[in-house]
């Protein structure tokens, strides 16, 4: 494991698990979480065949946030749903 995967693992809501479950999609750092964005980190995991629940992605935005998945609003979470739905449909319509 690298310090950036370390650096993954002080974050809320981040395991070993799902720092592995990152790397796999190119993911090795808050910075590089963050370029990507929650919601297009979600999608790649998906679109990996890796199936995660979409606490996968509360817990995503979450660590950006420095917050247990959880304390999102019900609102964020539905707009994080959209978003990757949107984003997952729009992926698949382009191949």
């Amino acid at each position: 494991m690298s310090d950036r995967d370390s650096e993954l693992l002080e974050l809320k809501n981040l395991g070993i698990a799902t720092v592995n479950i990152l790397n796999a999609i190119g993911v090795h750092s808050r910075q590089e979480l963050h370029s990507m964005g929650p919601v297009q980190a979600y999608v790649r995991i998906k679109q990996r065949g890796i199936h995660v629940s979409k606490v996968m992605l509360y817990a995503l935005q979450g660590a950006l946030d420095d917050k247990h998945w959880n304390e999102l609003s019900q609102e964020t979470k539905d707009q994080l749903v959209q978003d990757a739905d949107d984003l997952a449909a729009g992926e698949s319509a382009a191949h």
